[in-house]
């Protein structure tokens, strides 16, 4: 370890840290081995050789790009401190389990058995299905599949889309226009994306129209080709709909479909589209089912007792 005092000069602390030390929160988020510590016009620094000598690099970056723009906001210093992320990324010793490295030092790649076999499905087969209970890690290892196609540019866009089922509530009493209406049922989807990609490429991403998540309404008449699709919380589609979806499937295109069968919030009259699909589609070549249960949780311990609990009620009652 070494420590170490970088002066900010030719700009005003001000300037360069950012207002309540914006920029200087950005840059220790991308620089998390090096401890900082900002004093007036300079950074002391307590870290690995290696790891100061790049973060110097980068300072002298921003500095420069200051005087050449005249200013350094925090959208800019998360663009120019993104780009070195992505080329030590590059840089770094490939490993065949890492799905993709996020944001914040996080890497991301299957935690259980059951989420591996999904990986390993989505590269042998065009359609996955992966079924089984909240917190299974269904829907972030789909994303995390999609994120690397796209990066490793396999395919050319990505499409992430729900139904908007609502659960016991009513979509119309909800306030705001429809995007308003449908973004809390996209959620999730919108924070695996945050995990693993740089927030203004994302916002960037889906103003370009290479990522697009929208409700599964919006599927009805397209052809994804160059795609990877996935279908979350597909437990609330119907025959129809899941038909309508998987018959959109065009050229190069991928598609994973996730649900939880334990969890369907369709009227009790109505099939759901996922188990029937469950048994209409088994033996076609290119279409996998992968099962996962309360095995593969990756939240809180609880959920795994809860879930296990529910199977136990649900066995005794068969």
């Amino acid at each position: 370890m070494r420590e170490i005092i970088i002066p900010i000069e030719n700009i005003s602390p001000m300037e360069f840290f950012g207002v309540n030390d914006v920029n200087l929160e950005i840059i220790r988020k991308h620089f998390t081995e090096l401890k900082l510590v900002a004093r007036g016009n300079e950074i002391k620094v307590l870290g690995e050789e290696k790891q100061i000598s790049e973060l110097k690099e980068k300072i002298l970056l921003l500095i420069e790009y200051y005087h050449k723009k005249g200013t350094l906001r925090e959208d800019e210093v998360e663009d120019l401190l993104s780009s070195y992320s992505e080329e030590r990324q590059a840089a770094a010793p490939e490993s065949k389990d890492v799905l993709v490295y996020g944001q914040n030092g996080i890497v991301v790649k299957a935690r259980s058995v059951n989420q591996q076999r999904m990986v390993d499905s989505s590269e042998k087969n065009d359609i996955v299905f992966a079924i089984g209970p909240a917190g299974t890690g269904k829907t972030y290892t789909a994303v995390a599949l999609a994120v690397r196609s796209l990066k490793n540019r396999q395919i050319r866009r990505i499409v992430l889309t729900r139904p908007a089922v609502e659960a016991g509530e009513n979509l119309g009493f909800l306030p705001g226009d429809l995007k308003e209406k449908i973004d809390p049922y996209l959620r999730p989807l919108y924070d695996a994306l945050y995990d693993m990609i740089p927030g203004e490429k994302v916002r960037k991403y889906i103003e370009d129209g290479i990522i697009e998540i929208a409700p599964l309404a919006f599927m009805r008449g397209r052809t994804l080709d160059n795609a990877f699709v996935i279908l979350d919380e597909a437990q609330n589609t119907t025959e129809n709909q899941l038909k309508m979806f998987l018959t959109r499937m065009g050229p190069n295109a991928k598609f994973i479909v996730t649900g939880d069968i334990t969890q369907i919030d369709l009227p009790r009259n109505q099939p759901s589209g996922l188990v029937q699909a469950s048994k209409i589609l088994r033996g076609i070549k290119g279409v996998d089912f992968i099962r996962l249960d309360g095995q593969d949780v990756v939240r809180h311990r609880l959920v795994r007792e809860i879930i296990d609990a529910y199977e136990i009620k649900k066995k005794e009652e068969s």
